[in-house]
């Protein structure tokens, strides 16, 4: 903690020194206390021993306010020491000499103000637990003791069981794992990074295969907060503010219904905007997209000789030419509508959300529907589950062009609302609660199967040494799902760009160019994705066209960090705007009208917002975001909504005075 949270500060932790803390101590520094060194080892740098008033009640009972002046020492060793050198302290609830003793008044209330007012993580060591003792299995519920972790040394029954665990608190479990130097801790749906769902109980084995035997990139980001946008970026290496495809089309009637849900709802959150007379000036859903004139990489790849194929979600246009036929793939099995499986198959298992107007209106709107090669025309229901079904057509696209240079897109709608999963799945994985997290659970058991099956057909095919296989995501989670930790460690949602909305994973597989367990931890976006393939593929840039993006060859390989000299990152969603450079980045909106600013280097989880104490650092960001819109061309088609989007609580939970939000212009 001291070394992810503090910059090496903070180190120190003060305790009690007394026998009851021997096992305790020596689970936390790999030693002991004096009369323990010859059994446990020598006693680590950093132990400062405080008093406690349970030794002193003997000599200061009689003593006014005691409780508090006792708490009062333990400050006194605090700023002695210096309250930026101590990190935690650790202290046992009630002793057992002579029988079970007790603090007194006031002790422990000054005591938790004394941690907070320092940051300084309260240990608790239950060396005297347990019903017969104190009434509660533990003494820290007793005496309404909030700590950040609870050591047992001996036992819950009778205080002497051989008992020995250490539990925290998630702030403080975040704090151990999640940080920028780890690429093994975030994107909780991915066991890969530390995660998996259900408390690690849902693995995805074949992701983590594919992780590593290729690339991880640590930090690397999604194209918007958004889906379109971000896959308009894959497509074309290029930043929306060139394209004009800034906002994600949405289907006809799907605005104001979902304006009207949500002003009906009791949520809390402040009301949304919702233009109806702009609305209707848009062009139709199928009409708005990627403009053909773009360059795709597909085109790209067509021309060098390549079969080009998409399978699933496109969002970037149906009909004028925007279609993924007519945008350079020879063939598309395109998703032209969005169930999983018709909504009574006996095999599917459904989980609604009532709290979400988005949910509502995808039940109501959405049919189990493909389309081939013709945009949205020549509709008919997929053979079975969407996500399977999709596998099955990718791997006979692999095997009857294994004889040749085929490029592969396959976008699938797993995981995204509305939650459906398969019966078997959905068994698989077991008892979850709530019933939403259960289904969202086995949707990705099942695309962790797909990126199995995939890539066990490359291998029977002979194709895995010379493939080069990506995996990212479009953007974060969405807290419209009401799943509180599928962004964590990180803030914010789909739907905003907090580093929640737009951290993605980005994994490379190519074992004939990428050394397995390769790391690279240099900040990467969707926009590089399209130069990556040009390269990989021994094709040219587009002529005439300014790449936004960057060649991850290099730094995949191992051989470009010295290299790799980009600084800067935007995205950009109408009046709210981001811009990272370097390790500072910052978040700026006209409503509310506020800045975030925040060094990613040393607050990677956005927590301390420094646009106050920073005036000059804001200044420089700002000269950057202003000269990127300088250079930018209006959006194609403007947003007519504004969706509020509470940065720290998921759309199950309400909002209150005083949490933070922002608007997000669709």
């Amino acid at each position: 903690i001291s070394h992810n949270k503090y910059g090496g500060k903070k180190q120190k932790i003060l305790y009690r020194q007394r026998d009851y803390h021997g096992t305790t101590i020596a689970a936390l520094a790999s030693g002991g206390q004096d009369q323990r060194k010859d059994q446990y080892g020598p006693f680590p740098d950093g132990f400062v021993e405080v008093p406690h008033c349970l030794e002193y009640r003997s000599q200061f009972g009689d003593v006014q306010d005691y409780g508090v002046r006792a708490a009062n020492a333990i400050e006194e060793v605090i700023l002695r020491e210096g309250a930026d050198t101590v990190g935690a302290l650790v202290l046992e609830p009630i002793t057992a000499g002579g029988g079970v003793i007790t603090p007194p008044e006031g002790y422990w209330e000054r005591v938790q103000e004394i941690c907070k007012q320092y940051e300084i993580l309260l240990i608790i060591d239950e060396v005297v637990c347990g019903l017969g003792r104190t009434g509660t299995w533990f003494g820290y519920q007793q005496f309404g003791i909030e700590p950040d972790m609870v050591t047992m040394a001996k036992g819950v029954a009778s205080g002497y069981a051989a008992i020995s665990c250490t539990v925290t608190t998630e702030a403080v479990f975040d704090m151990f794992k999640d940080n920028a130097d780890d690429p093994m801790s975030y994107f909780r749906d991915i066991s890969t990074f530390g995660g998996g769902l259900a408390d690690g109980r849902v693995k995805t084995p074949h992701i983590d295969q594919l992780a590593a035997d290729g690339v991880v990139f640590t930090q690397s980001y999604s194209g918007a907060g958004t889906c379109a946008p971000s896959r308009a970026m894959l497509m074309t290496g290029r930043y929306p503010t060139r394209t004009g495809f800034e906002f994600t089309p949405t289907p006809s009637g799907m605005a104001p219904m979902i304006s009207r849900i949500s002003a009906e709802m009791d949520n809390g959150l402040p009301p949304g905007l919702y233009d109806s007379d702009l609305d209707q000036t848009k062009p139709p859903y199928e009409q708005q997209g990627l403009p053909p004139e773009e360059v795709t990489i597909a085109e790209v790849l067509k021309d060098q000789g390549y079969a080009t194929f998409h399978i699933g979600k496109w969002h970037l246009g149906r009909q004028n030419g925007m279609a993924p036929h007519e945008q350079g793939f020879d063939q598309s099995l395109l998703m032209a509508s969005a169930l999983y499986l018709p909504e009574d198959d006996p095999n599917v298992v459904n989980a609604k959300l009532e709290f979400d107007p988005i949910d509502q209106f995808l039940w109501a709107r959405l049919a189990f529907a493909n389309s081939f090669n013709s945009g949205d025309q020549d509709r008919f229901e997929p053979r079975g589950y969407l996500t399977d079904y999709w596998t099955d057509e990718s791997i006979n696209i692999i095997n009857a062009n294994k004889n040749r240079p085929f490029f592969l897109y396959l976008g699938h709608w797993g995981v995204h609302t509305p939650l459906q999963a398969t019966r078997e799945d959905y068994e698989a994985v077991g008892d979850i609660k709530p019933h939403r997290a259960r289904v969202y659970a086995a949707m990705i058991r099942s695309l962790d199967r797909s990126v199995g099956r995939i890539n066990t057909a490359l291998e029977e095919a002979g194709l895995v040494d010379n493939t080069l296989v990506i995996f990212t995501n479009d953007n974060g989670g969405p807290g419209y799902i009401g799943l509180p930790n599928i962004n964590k460690p990180f803030r914010g949602w789909k739907i905003s760009q907090f580093e929640g909305g737009i951290r993605v994973p980005l994994m490379m597989k190519w074992p004939a160019k990428i050394g397995a367990g390769t790391v690279a931890e240099e900040p990467v976006a969707h926009i590089d994705v399209m130069p990556t393939l040009t390269a990989a593929a021994g094709a040219d840039q587009p002529q005439d066209v300014i790449i936004d993006g960057k060649n991850l060859l290099p730094l995949a390989t191992g051989n470009g960090e010295a290299a790799w000299s980009r600084d800067t990152l935007f995205w950009q969603s109408g009046h709210y705007r981001v811009v990272r450079h370097k390790d500072w980045k910052l978040q700026v909106t006209a409503r509310p009208d506020k800045q975030w600013l925040f060094n990613l280097a040393d607050d990677p989880n956005e927590q301390h917002n420094l646009a106050e104490s920073e005036p000059d650092k804001v200044s420089e960001l700002m000269s950057l975001l202003d000269a990127h819109a300088a250079a930018s061309r209006p959006s194609l088609y403007p947003p007519v909504s504004e969706q509020v989007i509470a940065i720290d609580k998921t759309l199950a939970e309400r909002f209150e005075e005083g949490d933070e939000y922002i608007y997000w212009p669709n």
